[in-house]
């Protein structure tokens, strides 16, 4: 079985009540339900100690799901290190929303992963432009998100191993906002859609979208590296 840890700042939930009534028991708890019953799932947050990622919680995540927004900075600088050393070992990353800006993100990626933004950005649609793509599994042509926080390029990443989806909001804008990446044996998928005061996570083909991610990233057994001097 899968084994997830779904990271989560959780601070939003407790400091504003909008954010509260939509994710009552933090955005780490809907998370968590997207994968129970089909996967071993766990959960940690920032105020934890070693922000809940110990070196034993870490070795026994295959996936590792990140949503964070206001404190990126709050992440210790020993606990990125010891999330990438797992990613360059093979645990798949989910980087979800606001996560484009943590630190393990744009450690990973090694650009700035800054974009443009409007809270207010309506209606957007999540379009499939990789419909063979396994984390597209199940879908219909696009998705639509009736109220959501517009992100716009450009988008300061590199250019994503594969595309899966493109997003397109009421105010013109279109974003990349379904990029796979592979750093050491690690994959990693970032997905746009998921602002703290829209219930996104409480719809079913994000939810999928989100399930079909995990089995993408889950590391698989491959030919054993060897580094150094050979005899």
């Amino acid at each position: 079985m899968v084994r997830v840890t779904i990271w989560n700042e959780y601070r939003h939930e407790r400091e504003d009540d909008e954010v509260a009534a939509i994710y009552p028991d933090g955005i780490h708890a809907t998370l968590a339900g997207v994968f129970e019953g089909n996967h071993e799932v766990e959960t940690a947050t920032l105020d934890e100690p070693e922000h809940g990622l110990t070196e034993e919680v870490l070795e026994r995540t295959d996936v590792l799901v990140w949503w964070g927004h206001e404190a990126h900075d709050e992440v210790d600088d020993e606990i990125v290190d010891r999330v990438q050393e797992r990613v360059l070992e093979g645990m798949g990353l989910l980087v979800l929303h606001s996560a484009h800006f943590s630190k393990i993100f744009k450690r990973l990626m090694g650009t700035t992963c800054n974009l443009q933004w409007r809270e207010d950005g309506g209606t957007e649609r999540l379009w499939v432009v990789d419909p063979g793509h396994p984390i597209a599994d199940g879908l219909d042509e696009s998705i639509e998100l009736p109220e959501t926080e517009m992100y716009g390029e450009p988008f300061d990443v590199p250019e994503p191993d594969r595309l899966v989806f493109t997003s397109w909001f009421e105010g013109g804008e279109v974003f990349r906002s379904g990029c796979c990446y592979q750093r050491g044996n690690g994959r990693i998928f970032y997905f746009r859609p998921g602002h703290e005061t829209f219930p996104i996570y409480e719809n079913d083909e994000i939810r999928r979208v989100l399930r079909n991610a995990v089995e993408w990233a889950t590391p698989t057994e491959g030919a054993p590296r060897t580094f150094g001097e050979r005899e």
